[in-house]
This record gives C-alpha cells, structure tokens and sequence, in this order.
C-alpha cells in the first residue's frame, strides 16, 4: 500500500507502533512514560493501540521520548523565507509593463 493512500485508522496505529518502539528502546514501561510525559498511563495506551489521542498528549510524549525530530519533520524551516523570495523577485526586472493610453485630442 502507497504511503498516501492509507487511512486516519492506519496512520493512527502507524504512529502508536512508533511510539510503543520508542517507548520500549528508552526501557520505560507505560507508567513511567505517562509520570515522565504527565499524562494518564490510559492515554499512552490508547495512543499506543491507535484507538485515538489528543494532540496534546502526542506532543506531550514525544517531548518525553526526546523524539522532537519527528515533530520537526511535520513543519521543516523553508530553505528560504517568502518575504527573502519577495525581495529577491524585485530586483528582476518586470515582465509586464502597464502602457497608458493618451486621450483624445478635443477638437
């Protein structure tokens, strides 16, 4: 199956796969990561199962696994700024420009 095409459900259960993985390689069980994260061992668990979790627990445990690259990941620093794009653009020169028309002499 193509990485676009998968439903909420699978990605739901993708990023509790992720999180159970991490969870397991920093050796905590679900308590200490829900003491750690400050959220409800039944929130991990559920996040975990993929049945559902809010945002804010997600980032909560992520933050606590130390995996913030993953959220970096969602929103990644554009290599140039649109405003630096901007600027850039108006040293070109312009591609159309306005021709005004004369009025009509009165007679």
């Amino acid at each position: 199956m193509e990485v676009g095409y998968r439903t909420v459900a699978e990605w739901e259960g993708l990023v509790g796969e992720q999180v159970r993985n991490a969870r397991i390689a920093k050796e905590f069980d679900q308590k200490r990561l829900s003491q750690v994260a400050n959220v409800s061992v039944g929130a991990i668990s559920s996040l975990e199962r993929g049945s559902g979790s809010s945002l804010k627990t997600l980032v909560a445990v992520i933050r606590a696994l130390d995996r913030t690259d993953w959220l970096e990941s969602l929103a990644p620093s554009p290599s140039i700024s649109p405003l630096q794009a901007l600027r850039a653009k108006e040293g070109l020169p312009r591609k159309r420009v306005r021709v005004r028309r004369s009025k009509p002499a009165s007679p």
